[in-house]
């Protein structure tokens, strides 16, 4: 065999086979385990690429379920290992059963030096191909669904929750703040969904006066109003066979909720002047910033319409949340900034990416690319700065973020002072809120010089 230093976990309790495998093996670090309980421990120590697995181990030597058992719990805390199963002369049945619950391959005895030999050189290949795109995909990481930028867990949450409700008629609610994304999710539900060859129809009900709001959506027969010079269909009806979207819907007048309400529970529409019910097959996603609610309870939205929209609610999470996707969606924005403009390729000071990590972000993802744009238009050299930002300097050199004790020490300073800004200055009091003794509490005053 191949000389090699992998680590390869062994588990059999015939002394003779111990020999046999570790002599099989040789260029390969093995590691021999008698039993479950030595198995688990080695596992843990070691965590093993690939490991063989015979089924008859003891207290059980002349069945299997203490080799199902060892294969489970395995599985659980080490489910990238590659389990090889050992089971006796042609058991087909618990050979594919141990498959079935996850076991990599199996090999019957009587024990074949080249063969056994070819399945765990593999098994080895498959599991560094396995480790090797997991390094990339963290090194690259994509998301999903078309034109969404992340590589934070909150966001591809998100986007795996987009890809299970896409295909479902239910109605969807989105939620978050201005600036995170909101039509974007929506046109990734309409493009995976059945109604992706049809039409995607957006309204925004803030940016439409109330007078309008209704025939806008509704549309309106010829002399509805002055200026009603012919019958016009409302965006629900264009969008018959598509998807609707009905963005930052808290905003929508209480008299023309209770009209949509309608629409939502009969699917049928009559346009404004009209008497003709016109039923329309249309999938409905709507968004908002508001908290709907609270504002049920205000009596500002109608409570059963927002029982009606929120089928399945989708909350995303705000930029400042995403962990990691600043940096990342920042140089994405300025790539496509500097092509856009026909400018040479931009990069970003140290001061910059500093600036950019500790900024809070209000208006998210729009106020970013904004940012990042109008800095491209405006700098006067390739390094884009700070200033050129508008973001001014961190007061505080970036190296320090990277820096594990001072992060510690910044975040106990900052929760000191929280906390006797909570009790008016009170030792223990504040020491009671930190879960921490009096005597640490003056230690901690001393450290960060705090009176």
């Amino acid at each position: 065999m191949t000389i090699n230093t992998k680590k390869l976990l062994v588990v059999e309790d015939d002394p003779g086979l111990q020999t046999q495998l570790k002599w099989c093996f040789e260029g390969f670090e093995v590691i021999i385990a008698g039993d479950r309980e030595a198995a688990l421990e080695e596992l843990e120590r070691h965590h093993p690429p690939v490991m063989t697995l015979d089924l008859g181990l003891p207290p059980d030597a002349d069945g299997t379920s203490e080799g199902f058992a060892t294969l489970e719990q395995v599985l659980e805390k080490a489910p990238h290992t590659k389990v090889i199963v050992v089971t006796g002369n042609n058991d087909r049945n618990n050979a594919l059963r141990a498959v079935a619950l996850g076991a990599y391959d199996f090999f019957y005895k009587p024990i074949d030096a080249d063969l056994l030999g070819f399945i765990v050189n593999r098994a080895f290949r498959l599991h560094e191909i396995e480790s090797e795109n997991h390094r990339l995909s963290l090194q690259h990481p994509q998301s999903p669904l078309e034109g969404v930028i992340s590589a934070s867990p909150e966001m591809l949450k998100v986007c795996r929750t987009i890809e299970k409700v896409a295909p479902a008629d239910a109605t969807v609610l989105l939620l978050g703040e201005s600036g995170t994304g909101k039509e974007l999710l929506a046109r990734s539900l309409h493009a995976l969904s059945n109604h992706a060859d049809e039409r995607f129809v957006a309204i925004n009900c803030a940016a439409i006066p109330e007078n309008l709001l209704e025939s806008e959506l509704f549309g309106y027969e010829k002399g509805a109003f002055t200026g009603a010079a012919k019958t016009t269909p409302g965006k629900i009806e264009t969008a018959a066979g598509g998807t609707l979207f009905l963005d930052e819907i808290g905003d929508m007048p209480l008299a023309l909720q209770a009209k949509l309400l309608r629409f939502l529970q009969e699917r049928v529409i009559e346009r404004v002047g009209g008497r003709q019910e016109i039923p329309v097959d249309v999938r409905v996603i709507c968004a908002t910033h508001k908290d709907l609610l609270a504002m049920s309870r205000e009596k500002e939205f109608r409570e059963d319409l927002y029982y009606r929209i929120s089928e399945i609610t989708v909350r995303i999470p705000a930029l400042r949340e995403r962990e990691g996707d600043v940096l990342l969606l920042a140089r994405v924005f300025l790539e496509q900034a500097s092509k856009q403009h026909g400018k040479q390729m931009h990069r970003f000071s140290k001061d910059a990416l500093a600036a950019l990590e500790a900024y809070p972000w209000p208006g998210n993802v729009r106020e970013l690319e904004n940012r990042v744009k109008r800095a491209v238009i405006m700098a006067e050299n390739k390094q884009i700065t700070a200033g050129d930002l508008e973001l001014g300097g961190t007061g505080h050199d970036e190296r320090a973020s990277f820096n594990l004790r001072e992060i510690r020490d910044q975040a106990e300073r900052q929760a000191v002072v929280r906390a006797l800004g909570h009790v008016g200055g009170k030792v223990s009091q504040a020491a009671e809120l930190l879960g921490v003794s009096r005597p640490t509490m003056y230690d901690l005053l001393k450290k960060f010089n705090l009176k």
